[in-house]
């Protein structure tokens, strides 16, 4: 177990290598999706590109913040990964012990923007893990980057805890995905207005007493979007599906998804609430 207090905690596996085993033996005719719990997903097109958005499998900084699920998988035992993508700077998104074994182990390029470069800097990504600075890209609001089968589009997010958030719209031939970090309403007009989103994962969770970093006291404290909030994101951006994340992972913050059916029932968007738990695979 890694405990250095500047990275947060890590775990082995829970689940073993099934996950990864899983994803590698895969072969979908479209876009498989599987969910890796907080706000983490794999993506792998029908020619085997295979990208990660946002993984993390630590358990956070105890007291204040506490893993409510398992770890999915160990980060060495991924051998197959395109590029991985981190929304923004925070722990659970950018994180070295998630994902610099994965861009050691398979040659990934990785995307993030300009904060998220200040935490692989600080963490020393290419001294701690066998990573090149080649490896490591820059993004922002605008750019475009294409991985294989896939086209992404990077776009603005609000999200206001975080100092340089973006979110991310996965074009495939088979349908498009989109990825919003934690970013609550406030961007996402002009993003529902220029693309056609198929399936589209934004942050729910609950507000809670969370221990302040200085004092130690519960504080009221909001990360995530709420009923309301995510039903506005999800019509803003004009989701057939809406699939909320990020529900389960932090003490305090869980909630329970599928209130979002009653919020939604009076509301053109979203078509489709999915509720995907750790693990779990859809398809586009």
């Amino acid at each position: 177990m890694t405990t250095d207090p500047d990275w947060g905690q890590t775990s082995d596996s829970d689940w073993g290598d099934w996950l990864p085993r899983a994803v590698e033996e895969a072969s979908p005719d479209t876009v498989a999706i599987w969910y890796l719990g907080c706000n983490g997903f794999v993506l792998k097109a029908s020619d085997d590109t295979t990208v990660l958005v946002d993984p993390y499998v630590g358990i956070g900084k105890p007291p204040r913040t506490i893993r409510m699920i398992p770890v999915p998988f160990d980060p060495e035992d991924v051998a197959e990964a395109d590029a991985i993508f981190g929304t923004h700077e925070h722990v659970d998104h950018v994180h070295g012990p998630s994902q610099g074994p994965i861009l050691a182990n398979t040659g990934a390029e990785y995307y993030t923007t300009d904060s998220g470069h200040d935490v692989i800097a600080d963490e020393d990504w290419t001294g701690n893990w066998d990573v090149s600075d080649d490896q490591l890209n820059e993004i922002a609001e605008g750019d475009t980057v294409e991985v294989g089968e896939f086209t992404v589009h990077v776009e603005p997010a609000n999200d206001p805890d975080a100092e340089h958030p973006v979110s991310l719209v996965f074009e495939h031939e088979a349908g498009t995905f989109f990825h919003g970090g934690d970013a609550r309403p406030g961007e996402f007009e002009q993003v529902g207005a220029d693309y056609d989103i198929d399936v589209g994962a934004l942050a729910f969770g609950a507000i809670g007493n969370i221990p302040d970093k200085e004092t130690g006291e519960p504080v009221r404290t909001q990360w995530y979007n709420n009923e309301n909030m995510i039903v506005e994101a999800a019509n803003h951006l004009r989701l057939d599906t809406l699939v909320p994340t990020h529900w389960d992972m932090w003490k305090g913050m869980t909630t329970e998804p599928t209130v979002l059916h009653n919020h939604a029932a009076s509301f053109e968007y979203p078509g489709t609430l999915e509720i995907v738990e750790i693990g779990d695979r859809f398809d586009l």
